[in-house]
């Protein structure tokens, strides 16, 4: 089997190192009354999980790589773009 990276492929593979780096050095936020660090940390896998997923039905409905890159990209665009506006609709 192929070697094949994507960019969902990345994005998961940062999630997971920067859930890795908050598991190795918390940091406390002298603002916040809570500790936010076992939240991101759930939301980091969360979001690895989905990626990977994703990434396979991707892969598996589009043969050609080039077309999965396009899709993914325009895929990642749109998350980006949602996450926006819900941040400042809320």
């Amino acid at each position: 089997m192929k070697l094949r990276v994507t960019p969902l492929n990345i994005v998961g593979a940062i999630s997971v190192a920067y859930a890795t780096y908050r598991i190795i050095n918390p940091t406390q936020n002298g603002a916040l009354h809570f500790n936010t660090n076992g939240i991101l940390i759930l939301v980091l896998g969360c979001l690895a999980v989905v990626t990977f997923i994703t990434d396979l039905i991707f892969r598996f409905t589009l043969k050609s790589l080039k077309r999965v890159w396009i899709v993914e990209l325009i895929f990642i665009v749109i998350a980006i773009v949602l996450m926006l506006i819900l941040q400042k609709v809320a």
